[in-house]
């Protein structure tokens, strides 16, 4: 009997979800039998004839220019998009490339965006920093009240973009309610996934028509590439990879695309302990006097949990607290930990702590970002190991 390769099976069979991470999307025999796919790091494709040439720019066939197209980056981009249960994706230089993608695929001169407050740093700066440069205007609701979502649509109004969980504040968007509003109003749904990952969420499923991805956080996995995904239907995808993906010029280079598929290998199995050690960890710190508030979707506290127990599997690793002792405080603890390193980004298998100040967090006070407020985000370091750091370094406020 001949075995079929994975990337060929058809679509009514399921497969796990680590199954799907190990080997769907992928044809080893096409690779002459090599288990990771090869790195191919070209710029530009030849033909032995203008005719091949000119049919594989009309069908995409074989690649073109690695701007466009790129084998290793095809393998990954159908490897995201059936993780995430859509039916395409493209890969950029960056998760904000991604995101700068989504939005002006959809948004134009004149045209207005309503945007979650719990939201991305640097996508706050596009949408209410230069966005309004190119003359696209966003107004910043709170997502947890559909009713103020709501009043926020105007006439011009053409996309909802949504961040769920979202950083730093933790806040829950209830996805299937956003989407029947949107299709009710003609809009198109965006939502940066990246802190729920595809193993703890699928937006598609409840209605949201895009998705993206920081490929440098839980995909990869190892914190050694910066990276975006963009998933959607086909034609959404398709019109995307003959304008901003083309035309901005933020892809992604072939060797970072295979540094994400080696990391996506294992990323069952890292949100499984990822998941696991946020809620123990979580829940430990609840019971300490130092700690006045613990923000995790995975607690009974939150005041979101039933919502986000319905539509997530998990809650990830990464969430925030408050110390008691204000500002100061949450900077002698952070620099007390031994096993946190103190810096940006998360979803690495490196723990990491950082305090969270709010004269430099917009819309801090509508977000609860107080004073003490410090972003954890645990690793794959022992768990009882982080609860003793944390302890002592919790000691060292007391």
């Amino acid at each position: 009997m001949t075995r079929r390769a994975p990337s060929v099976r058809p679509k009514e069979i399921q497969l796990g979800f680590q199954t799907d991470c190990t080997v769907t999307g992928e044809d080893r025999q096409a690779y002459l039998g090599s288990i990771p796919p090869p790195i191919y790091e070209s710029s530009t494709f030849v033909f032995p004839t203008y005719g091949d040439f000119r049919n594989a720019g009309r069908t995409r066939s074989r690649p073109l220019y690695t701007r466009g197209d790129n084998p290793t980056v095809r393998v990954l981009e159908r490897k995201v998009a059936t993780l995430e249960h859509g039916e395409d994706a493209r890969a950029f230089g960056s998760g904000m490339a991604a995101i700068a993608a989504g939005v002006l695929s959809v948004a134009r001169a004149g045209d207005h965006v309503v945007a979650v407050r719990s939201i991305y740093g640097n996508a706050h700066r596009l949408l209410h920093g230069y966005l309004p440069r190119v003359g696209i205007e966003t107004t910043f609701a709170d997502f947890t009240d559909l009713g103020a979502v709501e009043a926020a649509i105007r006439p011009n109004t053409r996309l909802l973009y949504l961040e769920s969980p979202g950083n730093p504040a933790m806040h829950i968007v209830d996805l299937e309610a956003v989407a029947a509003l949107a299709r009710r109003h003609g809009l198109v749904t965006l939502i940066d996934n990246t802190l729920a990952t595809p193993y703890n969420q699928r937006p598609l499923e409840s209605g949201i028509d895009l998705v993206v991805h920081s490929a440098s956080k839980y995909l990869s996995g190892h914190s050694d590439v910066v990276a975006g995904v963009l998933i959607g239907n086909r034609e959404g995808i398709e019109t995307i990879t003959g304008s901003e993906h083309r035309d901005l010029g933020g892809i992604i280079g072939p060797f970072e695309a295979w540094l994400i598929l080696r990391g996506i290998r294992t990323l069952g199995l890292r949100m499984q302990a990822h998941n696991a050690a946020g809620m123990k960890i979580a829940r430990w710190l609840e019971d300490q006097p130092q700690v006045e508030r613990v923000l995790y979707a995975g607690l009974d506290s939150h005041p979101q949990h039933e919502l986000a127990a319905r539509q997530m599997r998990g809650f990830s690793s990464m969430f925030s607290i408050v110390v008691r002792g204000g500002q100061d405080a949450a900077i002698r603890f952070v620099d007390a930990l031994q096993l946190f390193g103190i810096g940006v980004s998360w979803g690495g298998f490196e723990s990491l702590a950082l305090p969270i100040d709010p004269c430099e967090t917009p819309d801090a006070k509508e977000l609860g970002v107080v004073p003490g407020f410090v972003r954890l985000s645990l690793g794959l370091e022992d768990v009882d190991d982080l609860m003793e750091d944390l302890h002592a370094g919790l000691k060292d406020i007391a």
